[in-house]
């Protein structure tokens, strides 16, 4: 969506799209339409609206304040400028990408961008910051794919402590018998919805199951991990489940992660391959690449965003706690994945380990996309690959190979992203502010407790 839609033709033009969208979610028996977005806590907000107001909404938006903007993972409010009772947002529903939510019957939903009474841009607004950091990519000839893993852990519901629905083993097949009507209802559901899923699979940790999905532009994958994610909680509800997105779910244990898998292609050509760099890359996709890798510091305060976080982020957990890059290697928090022989060309990307589904997911394809905008004008080269654990490394090996431990705390990382021109200048003075406004509240608000406390405190809340 662009600035011009919002006049009035822009705007007739959206409420007769809305018409035809209305009648056809009327034959579909949709009572209402929930409208999105994703805050700064990486908590996904909502608005509802009856399909009968749903003509006027697509033309005039839903009203949202902007304090929602500072909202913290407790609900909480951080003092920073949007923080105050005045002024007020529209929620824009994304007409393109409405769909009936296969597990709640009688329900749609649709992302939303968020903009000013007034008709501009939201500056808060991380979906339009993703859009607009897709194309500053274009605009150096590139188009980027991504996708999204999703981690999750399914719990009995009910009072108490949460107690683990299945006892199968990691990535057992017992798993898949135990929970295998809720697999069934739960992939259905997503092909009802037109979510490409590529694979289900139990995890590492006490039910934990993952799921991936293949590659869209960078926005629609945020979209798309959005919705698996609300679908994934429908379908358990439905089978008297709950689910749990948290980095961190038990201590000592595995956590959810939330990988971002991205690769670029100039003129249809994917330049993580065919190259005549190390793997295949080409210098685009080497200069990319290490953009990513030089500011992953700075990059957790967007990707691992909660004190939660760090929780997960440990040496040996596949969490990718350490800066530094290999080829399939997944204890690198970038992970260069080449596919198998003959199929190089569709399959090569790079995974971004080190990230979790505490973050705003347009947030975190901005902060990538920036970052590897950055390397790119400065002609980065990657430095020796890893091929091992690098906690298994002397000090001497992981200085020679530049690998260092990345933050273990939040204030650490965000104080590495306040210092890193490459983001705040991509992301604005406004929602800088904002970013950094949440994240300091959270450490504050979590300092002296112990990991069984954050972990209680944040379970349920993603």
């Amino acid at each position: 969506m662009d600035t011009a839609q919002l006049d009035a033709a822009g705007r007739e033009e959206r409420a007769a799209r809305a018409r035809s969208l209305v009648e056809r979610m009327a034959a579909e028996r949709i009572a209402a339409i929930a409208l999105t977005f994703v805050d700064t806590a990486g908590i996904t907000r909502a608005k509802g609206v009856p399909l009968a107001a749903f003509e006027h909404a697509a033309a005039w938006g839903v009203g949202a304040t902007p304090v929602f903007d500072a909202f913290g993972v407790d609900d909480s409010i951080a003092a920073t400028a949007v923080a105050n009772p005045t002024g007020d947002l529209r929620l824009l529903p994304d007409l393109d990408r409405l769909v009936a939510l296969a597990a709640q019957p009688g329900w749609a939903w649709a992302p939303a961008d968020r903009w000013t009474q007034e008709g501009e841009p939201h500056p808060g607004c991380a979906r339009l910051l993703a859009a607009r950091t897709v194309d500053r990519l274009a605009g150096a000839g590139l188009s980027a794919r991504a996708a999204f893993e999703v981690e999750w852990v399914v719990y009995r519901a009910g009072d108490g402590e949460p107690e683990p629905a299945v006892t199968g083993p990691a990535y057992g097949m017992t798993r898949l018998v135990e929970l295998s009507d809720y697999g069934v209802d739960l992939l259905r559901a997503l092909a009802t919805e037109g979510v490409d899923v590529r694979q289900f699979h139990p995890e590492y940790t006490p039910s934990q199951f993952e799921l991936s999905v293949a590659p869209e532009s960078p926005v629609a994958a945020a979209d798309t991990a959005v919705l698996v994610r609300t679908t994934i909680r429908a379908v358990a509800a439905r089978h008297g489940l709950a689910v749990s997105f948290a980095p961190s779910v038990a201590d000592p244990g595995v956590g959810n992660g939330g990988h971002l898998h991205i690769s670029l292609d100039r003129d249809g050509r994917n330049v993580f391959s065919g190259g005549d760099g190390r793997f295949g890359l080409t210098p685009e996709a080497e200069a990319f690449t290490a953009g990513i890798l030089g500011r992953l510091p700075a990059l957790l305060a967007v990707g691992a965003p909660s004190v939660a976080s760090y929780l997960r982020l440990l040496p040996s957990h596949w969490a990718g706690a350490y800066a530094c890059w290999g080829r399939e290697n997944r204890e690198a928090a970038v992970r260069l994945v080449t596919g198998s022989h003959g199929e190089e060309t569709t399959a090569a990307n790079v995974e971004v380990k080190c990230v979790d589904q505490a973050a705003n997911p347009y947030l975190v394809v901005a902060g990538v996309l920036a970052a590897g905008l950055a390397g790119l004008a400065e002609g980065r080269t990657l430095p020796e690959p890893v091929h091992a654990d690098p906690a298994g490394l002397s000090d001497d090996e992981r200085t020679r190979l530049g690998v260092e431990r990345l933050p273990t705390d939040l204030g650490t990382a965000v104080a590495a992203f306040e210092a890193e021109p490459a983001l705040t200048d991509a992301f604005g003075p406004a929602l800088t502010e904002t970013l950094l406004a949440v994240r300091r509240a959270e450490a504050d608000a979590f300092t002296g407790r112990t990991a069984a406390e954050i972990i209680a405190a944040t379970r349920w809340r993603w």
